[in-house]
Order: structure tokens, then sequence, then C-alpha cells
């Protein structure tokens, strides 16, 4: 029986009432400021409003928000740090139960003994970093460098890459177990779990359980808590930076540098993305900025120095129409990590790179969690990226068939104001990070507002919608994304905007749906991520 409108917003009043009385009042939110910001990301607004926003503090009270929101014939839909960009928390069905997860934010466990973390979901990078700072420990993977606001729960569901990548891999394998609630309301809890089962310290038990709930943006289950590996915070770390004059020859240094195994970070910029990042940054801020790398280093003289010979290459040390690459290797020993930067050296200067100041790579890590104004341009332009992980043999051939895409559609880009740049970064010692970046005049939405530092926000001028600009936007990433489908490349963030279901063989995708059905059988969770539950 379908219901009328009445009846629906009856059915609604009532599920709102019960999750009040679980959560209490101010834990369970329908105003129109909360419902507009969980309805969209940083690409798009959804289809439709989410009903309402409920915030469970305990595994046990998600377990019974799921169960009132299935009764009552709603949908649930997970979200983290709220910095996605594909609409994998965005579903379709104005019966959606928007799952706030930022007050299950606590560090469980810190066991030092048998190297493990673990934490709710809610729980950020940073506050994960600072906790175990003073410990001399850290994650393998510590984080996206949206990790001041993007979540630990977030990552896993979604995957991430970046800090510690370019030797321990992605967020996804620094994980040990997980403790997942599923759509049935049933708990989950994977991996070898010592005596008693609550003391999770190993991954590996059989099939590979875990690994079926990381990346599923949370179609599969909410995850309620995550394990992690740690290792003793590395002693010695040095930085070194590169300038290329073609995309292909940096990414040819990028994959002979991954291959080697040298760097814990790298990551690299073409010409138009150096610009922007150059534009946005303010006097101020290369003041803290320089305050910040004195206090990375061992010593005050060390600092000082290092801090001098910023100040003195200034903000021109990257040619205007150079690619740059910047890397951090780090490790046990001084004489280790002296090693591999010669090494980065030699096979940057064996493709025709040059070396330049440091200066990024130095703040990448004075400052590995910046505050998240890159969310809008430095002319206040809406920012989205699309991405793709390359083989490293065919990641130059990726970038030069993007970079004909955008050739092709530049009487369109100069006609509306877009613009386009790169990041590239490494991933373990096999694959590379291609993501074309995004800008173009359009209206801020509350989810930039929300993750924007309200200073500079301030200094932003607010510009108007752009239909124009944003079909041409919108016809770009269809095409990048086509790119990245024929040279056979991979994605983080799937959520809605990736052809996962087109990639899979067919034994690969009645696995995967059959597994859909087993934990959430009446398609409550995510309905739609990944092309699995459709929509309702």
């Amino acid at each position: 029986m379908i219901e009328n409108e009445a009846e629906a917003a009856a059915t609604l009043a009532r599920l709102q009432a019960e999750l009040a009385a679980l959560l209490g009042d101010e834990q369970v939110r329908a105003d129109d400021e909360t419902l507009a910001l969980h309805s969209q990301d940083i690409w798009s607004r959804g289809p439709q409003r989410v009903a309402m926003v409920a915030s469970p503090a305990s595994l046990e009270q998600v377990v019974s928000t799921v169960a009132l929101a299935r009764r009552h014939g709603c949908v649930v839909a997970a979200r983290g740090g709220g910095m996605g960009y594909t609409g994998a928390y965005l579903v379709s069905s104005s019966r959606t139960l928007s799952l706030d997860l930022s007050r299950m934010d606590r560090i469980l466990d810190i066991n030092a003994g048998d190297m493990t973390v673990t934490v709710e979901p809610g729980c950020t990078w940073a506050a994960l970093r600072a906790a175990l700072a003073p410990l001399g420990l850290r994650t393998p993977f510590w984080g996206p460098m949206s990790g001041l606001r993007s979540t630990v729960g977030g990552a896993i569901s979604q995957h991430a890459a970046m800090l510690g990548a370019g030797q321990h891999g992605i967020s996804a394998d620094s994980v040990v177990a997980l403790t997942v609630v599923l759509g049935d309301g049933r708990v989950l809890r994977t991996g070898a779990r010592g005596q008693g089962g609550e003391a999770p310290f190993f991954r590996h038990y059989g099939p590979d359980v875990t690994g079926l709930f990381c990346g599923d943006g949370g179609a599969l289950g909410i995850k309620a808590s995550i394990t992690m590996r740690l290792i003793t915070n590395p002693a010695h770390e040095d930085y070194a930076s590169f300038a290329f004059q073609t995309g292909r020859d940096l990414l040819q240094a990028m994959a002979a540098m991954a291959r080697a195994g040298i760097a814990s970070e790298m990551c690299a910029f073409d010409p138009g993305l150096t610009r922007v990042r150059m534009q946005r940054s303010s006097l101020a801020s290369d003041v803290r900025t320089l305050g910040a790398v004195v206090g990375r280093q061992k010593t005050l003289v060390k600092g000082l120095l290092a801090a001098g010979r910023m100040a003195l290459a200034g903000r021109d040390f990257v040619g205007e129409e150079n690619y740059s690459l910047h890397l951090i290797a780090d490790g046990r020993s001084a004489a280790a990590v002296q090693a591999d930067i010669a090494e980065a050296r030699r096979l940057a200067a064996a493709h025709r790179g040059e070396e330049i100041a440091n200066t990024i790579a130095k703040v990448i890590r004075a400052q590995p969690f910046p505050p998240l104004n890159s969310v809008l341009g430095p002319g206040g332009e809406r920012w989205a990226p699309v991405h793709g992980v390359a083989p490293l043999s065919t990641a130059p051939d990726v970038f030069e068939a993007i970079e004909q895409v955008f050739a092709d559609m530049a009487a369109d880009f100069q006609r509306c104001g877009v613009k386009a740049g790169y990041l590239f970064s490494s991933i373990s010692t096999n694959a590379l990070l291609v993501e074309p970046v995004f800008y173009w005049p359009g209206e801020r939405l509350a989810v930039h507002a929300a993750a924007i530092q309200p200073e500079h926000l301030a200094r932003l001028p607010a510009l108007p919608d752009d239909p124009a600009a944003t079909a041409v936007v919108v016809q770009a990433r269809q095409r990048v994304i086509a790119v990245f489908q024929r040279f056979g490349c991979g994605h983080f963030q799937i959520g809605r905007t990736y052809p996962y279901c087109a990639s899979r063989d067919e034994a690969s995708w009645q696995l995967l749906e059959a597994i859909k059905a087993a934990v959430d059988p009446s398609l409550a969770l995510n309905p739609g991520v990944l092309g699995l539950g459709g929509t309702r």
C-alpha cells in the first residue's frame, strides 16, 4: 500500500519522536539548515532532501536507530566528515534518515603492547594523530590531507590516500578489524580478536571479511569501531622537490620512485594547480607555516635554518610552466633516509627533473592537516576533483588522454570561466593517483560554509549560480571518467559517480549482490551506492 502525503508525514513524525526518546531531543534534527547541509556534498545537492538527521553516540544506539528506521520504512545514509564529492551519502529517497556519526568520536583503546588502536567512526585523523604522537606511535597510513575534518570511518568506507600511502598503501591497508552494524540490525565483528573476542589484533583469519566493508560506501554496513595497526613514528625524515617540463617526465619519475619504495608521501602538481595554491596563500599563513616548520625540526637551530631557507626561496621557486614533485622520506636511521633522498635525486635527474626548494614538501609534514579552505577556489570559485588510480606504466598515457579532453573543450572552458589542474600522488609501489580538479564560477553550498574557516570565507566573494559553467564541468567530468574506464583505472569514493558495476565481471557482481542481500535484506542502507540495491 502506498502512503499518501499525510500518512508519510505522520510516519516520519512518529520516527522522529521515537528517535528523540532514544537519543535525546537535541540529537534528532529536522531544521532547514541541518537538512540542507546533510543533503549535499562538495559536488552537488542530492536529488532529495533528507527527512531528518540523527546522531547516535554508541554501538547500541546505532543498532536501535537502524531498527527504528527500518520499522518505519525509511532508509539510512551514514555520513562522516561530509567531504565527499561522489554522492555517496546522498540518496534519492525523501524517506532518508541521515546518520551523523560525529558524536562517535572516541579513541576506544590504544594498545601499545599489541600495536593496535581502536577508534569510533567519527574520530578525525587529526585527533588520532594528536593522541598517538606523545606515545611515539602512528598508524601506517595516517590520513588524507583533509584529516582536520575527515573521519576514520569515512576514509575506511570510501578509501583514502596520501599520508603514509607511498610506503604503506591506502586507508584500508592499515585496518586490522571492524565492528559493523548490518542493515538487519545484527552486529558483525571481523578479524582475529584475541581471548574473549574483544581485543582484535590481526586481520587475516580465513577469508578477508574486513575487506568487504572497506570501500563499500556504507552500502553493506555502518562502521561502529575500527581497529588499525600501529607503527613506531619514524625517527628521521627529509624532503626533496623537483621541477619537470612535461607531465610525462613527471609521471615517469614518480613511477620510478614508487617502484623504488623511497617515499612515505609523494605528491605533484601541474602548473595550473601550483598557481592556484600560491594565490590562495597569504602573508599571515606564510608566517604560521614558517612557525610550524621550525617546530617540526629536531632542534631550534635546525628549525630556524629550515625556515630561513624557505623564506629566501620565496614564492617563485616553481616556474610558472613547470610540473612540481614533492616527496618526504622517513625511516629509523638518518643514513637510510639520506640514501632514499639520494635515490630520488638520481631518478629525478634521469627523467629530466631539476631540484628546487623543498618548501612544499616541508609544509606537507609540518602542516599535514591544513584548514579546508581549498574547497573553494581563491576567487570564491566552486571546486571539485575527479580521479583515477592508474598502473605505473600507463599513468602518463592516462594523463595525456585527459589533456586531449581538455584541449577539445578549451573553447567551452574559456567561454564559461572553467579552469582545470592536476594533483598526482603515489600509492605503495604499484599505482599512481591521477586527480584532475576543476574550478568554475558557481554558488557556494552550505557544506562549503561548514568546512571553511569563517575568516577565510568572509574574504571570498559569493558568486552567483552559473548553470552553463556547471554543465561544462559535468561534461568534462564524464569525459574524464570515460578515459579512466578506457585504461582500466580504479577509484576511491565510488559513491554514485564511478561506473563500478560495469567494471565487474558477472561472477563478481553476483557475489556482491548476494552479500548485499545477506547483510541488508530490506535495502535499508544507502541504496544505490556502488550500484547496489537500486533506489527507493
